[in-house]
C-alpha cells in the first residue's frame, strides 16, 4: 500500500511545550501515521514545503486505558515527530490564533486590554 505524503503528516501539533521548542530551537511537531518511518517523515516533509530537513525525533504514544461506566475501552495511539530544519529553511505555517478563528492581531489587542 502506497502512502501519499498528505497521508504520513496528519496534522500539527499546538501545544504549550511544542510552541516552546518552535521558539527556542525552531523544532515543529506535527502528527503523523502510526506505521511512518523516519525516512517516509523526512521525505514527506521536505516534499510538501519545498524544505531541506536535519533531523527527525519519532515519538510513539501508546493509547490509554479509559472506562466508561462498567465498560473498559482502549483509545487509539498516536505516533509524534518532531522536525528540525536545516539552516537557512522556514516553514510558515498559520499561528494557533488563525487556527482558533482570531487574527493575531486581535488576539494581542485583547491581551493588552484584558491586562489593563
Amino acid at each position: 500500500m502506497e502512502l501519499s505524503v498528505y497521508e504520513i503528516i496528519k496534522k500539527r501539533i499546538l501545544t504549550e511545550k511544542s510552541d516552546e521548542l518552535f521558539k527556542k530551537f525552531g523544532k515543529l511537531t506535527f502528527e503523523v501515521y502510526k506505521n511512518a518511518n523516519k525516512v517516509m517523515i523526512r521525505n514527506a516533509i521536505e516534499k510538501i514545503w519545498n524544505v531541506k530537513v536535519e533531523n527527525v525525533r519519532v515519538i510513539s504514544c501508546p493509547g490509554k486505558a479509559k472506562s466508561f461506566g462498567k465498560k473498559i475501552f482502549k483509545t487509539s495511539g498516536k505516533k509524534k515527530a518532531i522536525i528540525t530544519l536545516k539552516k537557512g529553511y522556514k516553514i510558515d505555517l498559520p499561528s494557533h490564533y488563525e487556527t482558533m478563528g482570531v487574527s493575531e492581531g486581535k488576539a494581542k489587542k485583547k491581551q493588552d486590554v484584558e491586562g489593563k
